[in-house]
C-alpha cells in the first residue's frame, strides 16, 4: 500500500503543481483548445511510457516527469506559432538523445557554469512569481486567500501547498460563481499532429534553452535524487529513452519529457518501502497512471479552462515559487560569478528580442560574456 500511495502522490503533485504552466504556455504559443488537449495528452503519455520502461527495464523506481521549467520558458516567449514551437520542441529532443550518444557534449553541458543557469531559469520564471501579485490587484478576493491557503499549508508540507490552494481555488470559484464549465460536448481526449515548421529564430530561442534548461533544472537533479537514494542510474539510458519520447511526442504538441526530480523524491525514499529493491513497482504504477491521465486529458482541460484567470496565474505562479527560490539560490551563490549571474538574470526577465530571437538565449550569452571578460580582468591583473 506504501507503494501505491507513493505513486499516487507523486502522480497528483507533478500534475497539479504544473498543468497551469502548460496552458500558459499552449496559449503562448496559440494552441486551439483541441491542440492544448494533444498537448497535454501526448505529455502524459511522454511521461508515463518511459517511466514504466526504465522502471522495470533497470528495477529502479524511474520517475519521468514533463519539463515545467521548459514550459515556463515556451510561456515567456512571444511571436511563435505553434508550427514553429514544434519545430523547436523536436531540436531539443534530438539535442537530448546526441547528449546520450556522445558523452563529451553532455560534458559540455555540465560546463556551463550553474551560477549562468540557474540565472536564466530563475529570469523566466521571474515573470510568472510576479504575475501573482498582479491578478491580486485585479481580483483580491481570489488571489489572497489563495495565497494565505498556500503558506499555511507548506508549514505543513512543501509538497501540500500548491495542492491546498488549486484545491480551494476550485472551490471559491464554483461557490462564487466565478467559474464557467463550457458548453457543448467534451471530447474525453484527442491527439493531433501539427505539421513541424523549422524557424531558426525559434530554434535559437526556444530549442536550445529549452534543451539547456531541461538538463539543467530537470535531469541532472533528477539523477542527484535517485543516487542520494542508493541507486546507480544509467545515464545514458535514461537520456535516450526520454529524449527519443520527447521526439515521438512533440508532433502532438509536447515540449520535452525528463527525469523526475520533485517527483521521485516521493518514489524513492524508504516512505515507499524498507526494501530497495522494491521500490521499482511505485514507478510502474506511476506511469500507467499518467497513461490515464493520457486518456481523460480533455475532461481535465476542460475543468482547469473553466476557471477564472487569476486562479491559473496564481496556481502558476505558486507551483514556480520553490523552483524560482533554488534557482536565485544557486544563480546568487558564488561571489565571483554573482556578477555574470545577475546580468543574465537580469536578461532573462526582460522582454527582450534580437534577430527575432528570445531573451533566454541572450541571457546565456550575456552571463557568459561577463563571466568571460571577468576571467580575462583576473588574468591580467595577476599577471601585473
Amino acid at each position: 500500500m506504501s507503494i501505491l500511495f507513493s505513486a499516487l502522490v507523486a502522480v497528483f503533485v507533478g500534475f497539479a503543481a504544473s498543468i497551469a504552466v502548460i496552458l500558459s504556455a499552449a496559449q503562448a504559443m496559440g494552441a486551439s483548445p483541441a491542440q492544448t488537449v494533444s498537448w497535454v495528452a501526448a505529455l502524459a503519455i511522454g511521461t508515463g511510457l518511459p517511466s514504466l520502461w526504465l522502471s522495470w527495464r533497470y528495477r529502479q523506481p524511474m520517475i519521468c516527469a514533463w519539463s515545467t521549467p521548459g514550459a515556463a520558458l515556451i510561456a515567456a516567449a512571444s511571436g511563435f506559432d505553434l508550427a514553429a514551437g514544434i519545430g523547436a520542441f523536436l531540436l531539443a529532443a534530438l539535442l537530448m538523445m546526441v547528449t546520450s550518444a556522445f558523452g563529451p557534449l553532455g560534458r559540455l553541458i555540465e560546463r556551463i557554469p550553474m551560477p549562468i543557469a540557474s540565472a536564466m531559469l530563475a529570469g523566466v520564471i521571474f515573470r510568472f512569481v510576479v504575475a501573482v501579485f498582479d491578478e491580486m490587484r485585479v481580483s483580491p478576493g481570489l488571489v489572497l486567500p489563495l495565497l494565505a491557503i498556500f503558506f499555511v499549508a507548506r508549514l505543513v508540507s512543501p509538497f501540500l501547498g500548491v495542492i491546498a490552494a488549486l484545491a480551494a481555488g476550485i472551490a471559491i470559484s464554483f461557490a462564487g460563481g466565478l467559474a464557467h464549465w463550457p458548453a457543448g460536448p467534451i471530447a474525453w481526449t484527442s491527439l493531433e499532429i501539427v505539421t513541424p515548421r523549422l524557424d531558426m529564430a525559434a530554434m535559437l530561442g526556444i530549442g536550445v534553452p529549452l534543451y539547456l534548461v531541461t538538463m539543467a533544472a530537470q535531469n541532472l537533479p533528477g539523477f542527484a535524487v535517485l543516487r542520494a537514494a542508493g541507486y546507480q542510474p544509467p545515464t545514458a539510458p535514461i537520456l535516450l529513452a526520454t529524449g527519443l519520447a520527447s521526439l515521438v511526442t512533440a508532433p502532438f504538441g509536447a515540449h520535452m519529457s525528463n527525469l523526475a526530480a520533485i517527483s521521485a523524491s516521493i518514489c524513492t525514499g524508504p516512505d515507499t518501502h524498507p526494501d530497495p529493491a522494491q521500490r521499482w513497482k511505485a514507478g510502474m504504477i506511476y506511469g500507467v497512471c499518467y497513461l490515464a491521465i493520457a486518456g481523460c486529458a480533455g475532461l481535465l482541460i476542460a475543468l482547469l479552462l473553466a476557471l477564472p484567470k487569476a486562479l491559473i496565474v496564481t496556481v502558476a505562479g505558486l507551483g514556480l515559487l520553490g523552483s524560482f527560490t533554488g534557482a536565485l539560490g544557486q544563480a546568487m551563490s558564488a561571489d565571483r560569478e554573482r556578477l555574470a549571474a545577475a546580468v543574465a538574470f537580469a536578461v532573462a526577465a526582460s522582454s527582450l528580442s534580437l534577430f527575432g530571437v528570445g531573451s533566454a538565449f541572450w541571457s546565456l550569452v550575456a552571463g557568459l560574456a561577463v563571466l568571460t571578460l571577468d576571467a580575462v580582468a583576473g588574468r591580467l591583473r595577476s599577471r601585473s
